[in-house]
């Protein structure tokens, strides 16, 4: 069971890796101000949840050292500020689209 979690994050954190190279790309090549802003917002949730995918592996399924310690709780709270600002971002720019 535990083996099965540790492969489901890794999965995940390869997902969100993809979907934000994906996005960024996208935000980069395309013209449009209002889109551009739709595509860095879906890149931002997407690595917010990477690097939470990212702080829950390091935080419970290594050995417990004060390092692992820290470096989870940093990418936890940076995962949880991008995806606040992406959420937020998105809605902006959806309404803005509108």
């Amino acid at each position: 069971m535990l083996d099965m979690i540790r492969t489901l994050l890794f999965v995940l954190v390869l997902v969100t890796l993809v979907l934000s190279v994906y996005f960024s790309f996208r935000y980069r090549r395309h013209t449009d101000p209002k889109q551009r802003g739709v595509y860095a917002a879906r890149m931002n949730i997407c690595m917010g949840l990477m690097l939470v995918f990212i702080s829950i592996t390091q935080l419970f399924f290594f050995s417990d050292t004060n390092m692992r310690r820290i470096f989870g709780t940093v990418c936890l709270l940076l995962g949880f500020f991008n995806l606040f600002s992406g959420i937020r971002n998105l809605n902006y720019f959806n309404r803005y689209k509108a």
